[in-house]
């Protein structure tokens, strides 16, 4: 089985990919999300729903998943669990704007989320400086023990799929990964603004509150 430590290392992503890997993919990418879910739901910061938004996952999907990738990937051989989890802290600050003023950070470039030393302390600026919390606070603590929680057990899960370094595979489980990451972020930063999933009677649409 490969170290994860060496898993991700270089990739050319292929052209195409046949209906059977993207369902196994896809299939991955949903007992990744699942697992997650009820982490997070059994420390208190979720209701075994995941909060969402179209304007929050369309942002992920169009722009920022192709430079979160060019960043991460060269940290995860000596940082996997920061170049997984800090996919987390981008979707609490996608969220975290999207309830702020969507119309002014709609089009925010991705970089404005860096830290002064770039993508090594985006965590801490996303916190202090997007969701303004302090750093010591006891909130703040909090978030930071829930994403350490969820790169490790997305960690498990990666190691248990038996994926060969340097791979296509491997650079395919680490994207679906780093989207799940970053929608459970979005979730629980949601969840901490008071947004709550509920139904009403029109057609049973699920609504937000």
């Amino acid at each position: 089985m490969a170290n994860l430590q060496t898993l991700f290392v270089t990739f050319a992503p292929e052209k195409t990919r046949t209906m059977e890997q993207s369902q196994y993919y896809n299939e991955y990418e949903e007992h990744l999300k699942i697992e997650l879910l009820k982490l997070c739901t059994s420390h208190g910061m979720l209701e075994g729903t995941l909060l969402a938004s179209e304007d929050i996952d369309e942002r992920w999907s169009s722009d920022y998943a192709s430079h979160y990738m060019a960043d991460s990937v060269s940290q995860i051989n000596t940082f996997p669990a920061a170049a997984i989890a800090w996919a987390g802290y981008v979707g609490m600050a996608v969220a975290h704007r999207w309830d702020e003023d969507w119309e002014q950070y709609a089009t925010e470039e991705y970089e404005a989320l860096h830290g002064e030393r770039g993508f090594d302390d985006m965590d801490e600026h996303i916190v202090q400086h997007v969701l303004g919390l302090e750093l010591d606070s006891e909130e703040a603590t909090k978030i930071e023990d829930m994403m350490r929680s969820c790169a490790h057990m997305a960690m498990t899960l990666i190691r248990r799929e038996q994926v060969e370094g340097q791979s296509t595979k491997a650079f395919y489980i680490f994207a679906r990964t780093a989207k799940v990451l970053y929608q459970i972020g979005a979730a629980l930063e949601l969840r901490r603004l008071g947004y709550r999933f509920e139904k009403v009677n029109m057609g049973d649409q699920p609504l937000y509150s």
